[in-house]
């Protein structure tokens, strides 16, 4: 959610992949194997994914772009985004979050757009953490329950699904109206007269007035449009801290002003008020972590939170992705997450963390299953699919994060993220098919598609708040390339070209295929060093690696290069023939991607395959038995 955040993490990386561009020497070797398989994660935008109105006016309203629902996302709708090879689908903005349409004859309150970003509104400004979003359900007063019945849709569709939760910050006017008896919503008991108190939600600013940020380079709320109340003002006294931590009473538009900062037993001065980890306590399981905190008084906001996580595990959801966690202490994610387990030993817990400093505290201590491979892969990756980076930095990446390689989620596009297609990434979804295959077979963590990605969707759309590169997350929009596999609510991809048809059709090959390999579970050897050194034509466009379990044997190449045909011997080295147990002889070898067949030689104790990769092509080989 931060971009600042992610450019000082890409900026640090990129120096540190600068120093360590011609060190050939690496060799990884990974001998940990995993009994489950590969996990895919489906992103999907719920307000979105069914929207068909294709009217897209920038800042347009409800009535005029559309909005999609929990209910279509149909048993026909799930089958297919199982069938696509996914295991879980993260259900993006369900949580009841700001929105500028007026829902007050279901005793919805109505949101001040001068704190509410777009006219759909921020997913992460929550408004109400134990009620959903009104515009999903055909009928607002029975939201909650068509949610319900969404996630036993999803269950019968053989899904698991995950949710939102968003620890560092609420909407600015959090209400909590469906806080359950005996709970209390986010403010309810602060001392508002303190900045500061350990068990206040909030912090404040005394003395002062909330005001709205100074507009600058021609914004206003809905685009200018009328709206009785939008004035330039919101009431709030005292001021709050704004969510990425302004401690104005008037913060700048750039600060997340539609939200505000959630206190965790953090001083203002930076230091904590609540009990600290023991030392070496890192790699204690989950149920240490309990123990650890039963019986201690902790903040209020830990509780409440764990509260919330509960409260939806008991409704059926399956694991949550956490925002902008690190900017939460890592002791509450000790205390939140092992509460998790307790309860759902197998929770799905992503968290979004973007320091690579922080990246170890967060698993063994926080306790989290998975985090966003964001700034060591993503943003490589990304470098090299724009043609300005060697993958030569790949194998850099990976040995840097071996020892937490199976925690650290790939993926190429997200709600924060360009789209691929977009002119401002590569400009071409074809691009994204060699960095695709890396990101999906090059370790044992989970994979991360963003519904449309499959389509080649550019997300070209002036939405209002949200402009083009990213589909907006704020607007009611609806997604063209995306409205066409959706085919009037057909889900049958009726409507895609013969190029988007073809790009589906390559992400569900290469999906299904992760979910079902074991060699994807288990070694990972890089062969891309020892094929600059001692294979022909073989160079830093091109790069390869082997997977390999007790029953499978992967040999992976994949040319990141449009328009270029790269011919070589690619060779596979002594101690992978011998660890392979493999002769002096010729192996059949088949492309698990489409079928081709081609032969290893092995001479000499080396294996040798011929290999022509066309633009941007990849190659799966499987060793025939």
């Amino acid at each position: 959610m931060c971009n600042f955040l992610k450019c000082i993490c890409t900026i640090f990386l990129l120096g540190l992949l600068a120093c360590k561009t011609d060190d050939k020497s690496i060799k990884v070797n990974e001998t940990i194997e995993f009994k489950e398989k590969k996990q895919v994660v489906y992103q999907v935008f719920t307000r979105l994914f069914g929207n068909m109105n294709t009217t897209n006016k920038p800042w347009g309203t409800i009535e005029e772009n559309g909005v999609g629902k929990f209910n279509d996302f149909t048993n026909k709708a799930l089958t297919e985004i199982k069938d696509l090879g996914v295991t879980y689908i993260w259900y993006t903005g369900v949580p009841h979050h700001d929105v500028i349409t007026d829902y007050s004859q279901y005793g919805i309150s109505q949101d001040d757009p001068d704190i509410v970003k777009g006219r759909a509104g921020s997913p992460y400004a929550v408004k109400d953490y134990y009620n959903v979003n009104p515009d999903l359900a055909e009928n607002p007063s029975e939201r909650l329950q068509e949610f319900k019945a969404l996630v036993e849709r999803t269950h019968n569709a053989g899904l698991k699904l995950l949710i939102d939760i968003v620890p560092n910050h609420v909407a600015r006017n959090y209400e909590g109206k469906s806080t359950p008896k005996g709970f209390e919503p986010f403010g309810a008991s602060d001392d508002t007269t303190k900045e500061y108190s350990r068990d206040n939600d909030f912090y404040y600013i005394p003395d002062a007035s909330f005001n709205v940020p100074q507009w600058q380079d021609g914004y206003l709320p809905l685009g200018g449009e009328y709206h009785e109340m939008a004035d330039g003002r919101f009431t709030e006294v005292p001021a709050k801290w704004t969510g990425n931590g302004s401690r104005l009473a008037q913060p700048n538009m750039n600060d997340w002003y539609e939200t505000v900062k959630i206190n965790y037993g953090v001083r203002p001065d930076g230091s904590y008020d609540f009990d600290r980890l023991p030392d070496n306590f890192d790699n204690e399981d989950y149920e240490e972590h309990y123990q650890f905190w039963s019986g201690k008084n902790v903040p209020n906001s830990w509780v409440k939170f764990k509260d919330i996580a509960l409260f939806w595990l008991e409704m059926g959801v399956d694991g949550f992705r956490f925002d902008m966690a690190e900017m939460v202490p890592v002791e509450f994610w000790s205390y939140m997450n092992s509460h998790i387990k307790m309860k759902s030993p197998n929770a799905f817990l992503l968290a979004e963390v973007y320091n690579p400093y922080l990246y170890r505290d967060y698993i063994h201590k926080g306790k989290m299953d998975y985090l966003y491979d964001k700034v060591e892969m993503y943003d490589s990756l990304k470098h090299i699919m724009q043609g300005h980076g060697w993958t030569d930095h790949i194998p850099v990446v990976k040995n840097g994060t071996k020892d937490i390689e199976h925690h650290l989620l790939h993926f190429l596009e997200n709600h924060d993220e360009q789209r691929i297609a977009s002119p401002a990434f590569v400009g071409d979804a074809q691009k994204g098919k060699p960095a695709m295959v890396v990101s999906a077979t090059m370790t044992t963590s989970p994979t991360m598609i963003y519904f449309g990605q499959e389509v080649g969707e550019p997300g070209a759309e002036d939405a209002g708040f949200g402009k083009p590169t990213r589909t907006s997350i704020f607007d009611y929009i609806g997604v063209p390339h995306h409205q066409r596999w959706v085919n009037n609510k057909q889900f049958d991809g009726g409507q895609l070209s013969k190029e988007e048809g073809e790009l589906r059709d390559f992400y569900k090959r290469l999906l299904n295929f992760t979910i079902k390999s074991d060699a994807l579970m288990g070694e990972y050897q890089d062969i891309h060093y020892f094929n600059k050194e001692n294979s022909d034509n073989y160079n830093h466009r091109v790069f390869s690696y082997v997977r390999s379990s007790e029953n499978e044997k992967l040999i992976i190449v994949s040319n990141f290069d449009a328009g270029v045909v790269h011919q070589f011997q690619l060779k596979i080295p002594h101690e992978v023939i011998e660890k392979w147990n493999l002769d002096n002889q010729e192996y059949k070898i088949t492309d698990v991607l489409y079928g081709s067949e081609n032969i290893m030689k092995v001479e000499n104790g080396v294996g040798e395959i011929g290999v022509q990769l066309k633009s941007l092509e990849s190659y799966i080989f499987k060793i025939v038995d």
